[in-house]
């Protein structure tokens, strides 16, 4: 069996930066069992699948160590190969996931506008190992039905965070987005996700469905434009909106790779 296989870094408007995402077009399904190896195999973040369903795709995401309901920078980059190399006629993509239906457009500026479930956190008490595990002592904490949101005063507090990840693994929640205000941004975070295999994300999208509530209420900004800068060690820029009971989240994606899968 043969299967295409593209990696693009998500997020990035050259190779080498933003998230690397491995992106696999299915003719049908294969069982779980094989995906989740194809994914450990393949050793980044999140490795996606798709394949067709009716007008649409039906899209999955592997951690190299599990299952996940929800994933931005994969998705970005499946729509990328779908628009891109598969169907260049096509102005939008819409895939079936366990997160309800994702719907990808191709945007004016070149980026690609994701829209997603508003995932908004409620303030929270601290867990010990949060503050222990982090390394920090944030000034608020809050929790949505995935992700713990945690807030520093500045950039730099965020980008200083050492993480302590077996003190991190145990947690409640499947991550822990780490906030701030932005320097050269309206607000910057970091994604850790110890849990699923992933000490720090490069460039999380779905992360931005919980902070893209948070910031635009507390900037006063509404449905008007954030950019948002996820300071991980290889960086990448999101520019998003808050839409009520969604959000849009926009970037572009860079070619890495193209191959096959020999199984």
């Amino acid at each position: 069996m043969k299967i295409p296989l593209y990696q693009l870094d998500a997020f990035a408007d050259r190779p080498f930066e933003g998230n690397p995402a491995a992106v696999c077009p299915l003719d049908a399904w294969l069982d779980d069992a094989t995906l989740q190896k194809i994914a450990a195999e393949n050793n980044l973040s999140e490795t996606a699948f798709f394949v067709p369903e009716g007008a649409g795709f039906g899209l999955r995401w592997f951690t190299p160590v599990s299952e996940v309901d929800l994933c931005g920078h994969a998705t970005l980059a499946s729509a990328w190969v779908i628009l891109n190399q598969m169907g260049p006629e096509r102005e939008d993509v819409r895939f079936a996931t366990r997160s309800g239906e994702l719907i990808v457009r191709q945007g004016e500026d070149g980026r690609l506008v994701m829209d997603f479930p508003a995932k908004p956190a409620v303030p929270r008490a601290a867990p010990r190992a949060l503050i222990e595990g982090l390394g920090a002592e944030p000034i608020e904490v809050l929790a949505s039905d995935r992700d713990y949101l945690v807030l520093f005063a500045a950039e730099d507090d965020v980008r200083k965070l050492k993480p302590h990840f077996a003190r991190l693994r145990g947690l409640d929640r499947l991550g822990i987005i780490a906030s701030a205000p932005g320097v050269s941004a309206d607000f910057v975070s970091r994604f850790f996700a110890p849990s699923v295999g992933v000490r720090e994300d490069p460039v999380t999208g779905s992360a931005h469905c919980t902070l893209v509530p948070y910031w635009a209420a507390r900037l006063g900004r509404g449905d008007a434009s954030l950019e948002a800068r996820q300071i991980s060690a290889r960086g990448g820029t999101l520019v998003c909106r808050h839409l009520g009971e969604r959000v849009t989240i926009a970037g572009r994606a860079a070619l890495y790779l193209c191959g096959e899968i020999s199984l």
